[in-house]
C-alpha cells in the first residue's frame, strides 16, 4: 500500500532523524537518491547537460548537492539561482567545487535552450499558491525545450497536502520524492504534474495512520471475497437493486450487470424495467412488491436512472442493511435521512453530483477534491465515493482517505458509473465494509475499464464484461 503524509507530518518526523543524526546527513541522503535518479534518466551522465532551478529552500540544497554528484562523473552542470543570496550555501559550493557554475536568471537563457535534463528545486513542500513570474518564465523555457524535467520532492507550484494547484506549476516528466508520497502526488489536479514518482526512503519514522493511501494489488487480493466449500447464495451475499426507469431501463441493466459480476450470489431487482433486466440477465430475481417486501437482501444499490422516484430511494435508505446511493438518488435522498441510518452508506458521486450536494460550483470540486470528500463525509455521515480521474473513499469514521487511480478517460461513457454501483453493492453483500467495497470497487472498475479500452472506445457494458478480468488480474 502506498501512504502519503501531511507537510506537518513530514517535517516532524525529519526533525526527529535529524536530531540523530550528524549535521547535512539528511540532506545527502535526499541528494544521493536524487543524484542516481537523475542519472539513470539521462542514461549516460558524463558529456550530459543539466540545468537546475534553485529557489531558497532545502529543495534546492537537495538539487545543488545532487548537482556536485553529477558534476563529478562529468555532467556539465549549471544552477540557475532565483535568489542567489538566499540559495543553499553548502550547496552551492560543493556545486562549484565539483565544477558546476551559477547564473542569475537573466544569463540562463543559453543553458536551459542547450540542457538534456532540468532539476526543479524551485519550491519546496510548503510552498502555497503558483509559481512566482521569475520562476515562471524559467519553467516555461525549460518545457518549450527537449529537455527531460525531475521535480525534487514535488513539482513546484502544486499544493502538497490538498492536491490543489492555483496557478503556474511545473509539469515533471519524474518526481523524486522523499521520506513518503505527499497528497498531492496521489491527488488530481496536482497529480497530472508529477508524471512518474519515484520514492527514496530516507529513514523516517512515520505514524501508523497515514493522510492517504492508495490500495495496490496485494491489498485488494485480500480484500476480495472468495466463497467458501459451504457457501450458498446467501452466504456469497444478496444485493437488491432499486433502479431504472421508464425513461432510464438500461441503468437498471448496467447495475444489475455489475452486481452479477461482482460476485453476488444473487441479485434482487426492484423496479419498472424488470423485463429488460430479465430479457439479459435470467438469473436475477424480479420483484414487483418494492424495496420493503423484495425479500432477503444483504445491501441495496439505488439510484442509478431512478428518475424522479424519491418514494423508493426513501423506502431503501430505511432499510436495516447496507446502502449503496448513486445518480438520482443522491438528488432524491434525504440529508437527515442519510445521517441518521444505522446501517453504513456508501455514496458516489461524481464531481458535479458533489458540487450540487454541497452548495458549491463544480470547478471548487474539482480543484480541491480531497476537500470536498472529506466534508461530504462528515456532512452526510456517510463512506463517500468520489468518482474522478482519481478517486476517492472518505470513511463516515474519518482517518486516511483511499486513493484509487487504475482508472482511464475511457471510463468516461454513460453507464458506467452504473457497473461500478452494481459492484459496489456486491461487495457491500459480501461483507465488506463500505470504505473497503468502495475501495475495491473503484480499483477493479478502473482495471476493467482499461482492459474493455485497450486504446480503442469501449461502452458500460464492454466494462461490466471486463469486471472478472479485472478480478482474475487482482488474485493471479
Amino acid at each position: 500500500m502506498r501512504s502519503a503524509y501531511s507537510v506537518e507530518t513530514v517535517r516532524a518526523a525529519e526533525r526527529a532523524l535529524m536530531a540523530r543524526l550528524p549535521e547535512g546527513a539528511l540532506m545527502q541522503r535526499a541528494a544521493a537518491g536524487l543524484s542516481a535518479a537523475c542519472a539513470e534518466l539521462l542514461g549516460r551522465v558524463y558529456g550530459s547537460r543539466v540545468v537546475l532551478l534553485i529557489g531558497s529552500g532545502d529543495n534546492g540544497g537537495d538539487a545543488l548537492y545532487a548537482g556536485a554528484r553529477l558534476a563529478r562523473r562529468g555532467a556539465g552542470v549549471t544552477a540557475v539561482l532565483l535568489s542567489p543570496e538566499r540559495a543553499h550555501p553548502q550547496g552551492l559550493a560543493a556545486l562549484r567545487r565539483a565544477g558546476g557554475v551559477s547564473v542569475v536568471p537573466g544569463a540562463a537563457g543559453d543553458a536551459i535552450g542547450r540542457a538534456d535534463l532540468v532539476v526543479d528545486g524551485i519550491v519546496g513542500i510548503g510552498g502555497k499558491g503558483g509559481l512566482r513570474p521569475d520562476a515562471e518564465r524559467l519553467v516555461e523555457a525549460a518545457l518549450r525545450t527537449r529537455a527531460a524535467v525531475v521535480a525534487v520532492d514535488l513539482p513546484s507550484g502544486v499544493e502538497a497536502d490538498s492536491g490543489q494547484v492555483r496557478g503556474a506549476a511545473v509539469r515533471a516528466d519524474l518526481t523524486v520524492t522523499f521520506g513518503t508520497y505527499k497528497p498531492g502526488l496521489l491527488v488530481d489536479p496536482a497529480r497530472e504534474y508529477a508524471g512518474v514518482v519515484r520514492l527514496v526512503d530516507i529513514g523516517l519514522e512515520l505514524p501508523a495512520e497515514p493522510e492517504l493511501e492508495a490500495l495496490q494489488h496485494a491489498d485488494v487480493a485480500r480484500l476480495l471475497p472468495r466463497p467458501a466449500a459451504e457457501s450458498d447464495k446467501y452466504r456469497r451475499g444478496v444485493v437488491g437493486v432499486a433502479a431504472g426507469s421508464g425513461r432510464y431501463p438500461g441503468a437498471a441493466v448496467l447495475a444489475v450487470s455489475g452486481a452479477l459480476r461482482g460476485g453476488a450470489g444473487a441479485v434482487r431487482y426492484v423496479g419498472p424495467a424488470a423485463e429488460a433486466v430479465i430479457a439479459r440477465f435470467p438469473e436475477t430475481l424480479v420483484s414487483d412488491r418494492g424495496p420493503a417486501k423484495a425479500g432477503r437482501v444483504q445491501a441495496w444499490v439505488t439510484g442509478p436512472g431512478a428518475g424522479d422516484d424519491a418514494a423508493t430511494v426513501a423506502e431503501v435508505l430505511a432499510a436495516e442493511v447496507p446502502v449503496l446511493l448513486d445518480a438520482d438518488g443522491l438528488r432524491l435522498a434525504d440529508r437527515d435521512a442519510v445521517r441518521g441510518r444505522g446501517a453504513p452508506t456508501l455514496m458516489t458521486p461524481h464531481a458535479g453530483e458533489a458540487a450540487a450536494l454541497l452548495g458549491v460550483a463544480r470547478e471548487e470540486v474539482e480543484g480541491a477534491r480531497l476537500a470536498a470528500v472529506r466534508e461530504l463525509a462528515a456532512v452526510y455521515r456517510a463512506t463517500v465515493l468520489l468518482k474522478g480521474s482519481t478517486t476517492l473513499v472518505a470513511d463516515a469514521a474519518g482517518g486516511a482517505v483511499r486513493v484509487n487511480a487504475t482508472g482511464t478517460p475511457w471510463l468516461a461513457t454513460a453507464g458506467s458509473g452504473d457497473v461500478l454501483s452494481g459492484l459496489g453493492g456486491s461487495l457491500l453483500a459480501a461483507g465488506l465494509s463500505a470504505l473497503d467495497a468502495g475501495s475495491v470497487a473503484a480499483y477493479l472498475h478502473g482495471l476493467a475499464g482499461r482492459f474493455a479500452a485497450q486504446g480503442a472506445p469501449a461502452g458500460a457494458h464492454d466494462v461490466a464484461e471486463c469486471v472478472p478480468e479485472a478480478w482474475r488480474d487482482v488474485r493471479d
